[in-house]
């Protein structure tokens, strides 16, 4: 369905839904093959208010073309006040304010669960003992492996990954895997599990509570 922004209320027509908005700034404007569209951040407030099914979607898709600029949707998100789509805006960009270098979106969303438990956050991409890690709590040496079956699923990556493991305990890093699947329904277990399993590696060194 084509959907349109305009300043002041109109009402949807036929097949075109309407979005209404108190005044359209510069930032908030677009041009694509000399049409006239709403820009991304404008758009994406758009999605959030009405469709939020396409938000994440659409914040990804963003996000890998590096269109994603934070101080324009901030801008935006003050000057919104009290239209419907802003608290699902804000709290769909706060994986993006976390500083730490992801590749994957399984990454971003155990930084996320990370960051919502209010544990410490690990270290991402991390080269420690000649292995790249893909989470890594410095002080505790402990290291999180995130699996998917399309990096970890054939024979020869099983047995690289077993001997991974046995060289990163010999020099002194527990570690543990999560898969994609386990993030996105088992948030809760994870998060007890992580904060166990990081109190019990202190412990193991020695170090006082976190």
């Amino acid at each position: 369905m084509p959907e349109v922004t305009a300043p002041s209320p109109v009402e949807t027509r036929g097949a075109i839904r309407v979005h209404s908005a108190r005044a359209l700034q510069p930032e908030d404007r677009a041009t694509v093959e000399r049409i006239p569209v709403t820009a991304i951040p404008r758009t994406l407030l758009d999605f959030a208010a009405v469709d939020p099914r396409f938000l994440g979607a659409a914040i990804e898709r963003a996000y890998r073309r590096d269109l994603l600029d934070l101080d324009i949707i901030d801008r935006l998100l003050a000057r919104s006040r009290g239209f419907r789509g802003v608290a699902r805006l804000r709290g769909a960009m706060e994986i993006y304010r976390i500083k730490a270098f992801t590749r994957s979106r399984l990454e971003r969303r155990f930084l996320a669960l990370v960051h919502r438990a209010g544990l410490r956050h690990p270290s991402m991409n991390l080269f420690v003992a000649g292995f790249e890690l893909d989470a890594y709590w410095p002080i505790e040496r402990f290291a999180v492996e995130l699996d998917t079956y399309d990096h970890h699923g054939d024979p020869v990556a099983f047995e690289r990954d077993r001997r991974r493991q046995e060289d990163l305990k010999l020099a002194g890093i527990e570690m543990v895997r999560l898969t994609g699947a386990r993030v996105d329904h088992e948030p809760d277990a994870i998060v007890l599990r992580l904060r166990r399993l990081l109190a019990q590696r202190r412990q193991q060194l020695g170090l006082p509570p976190d």
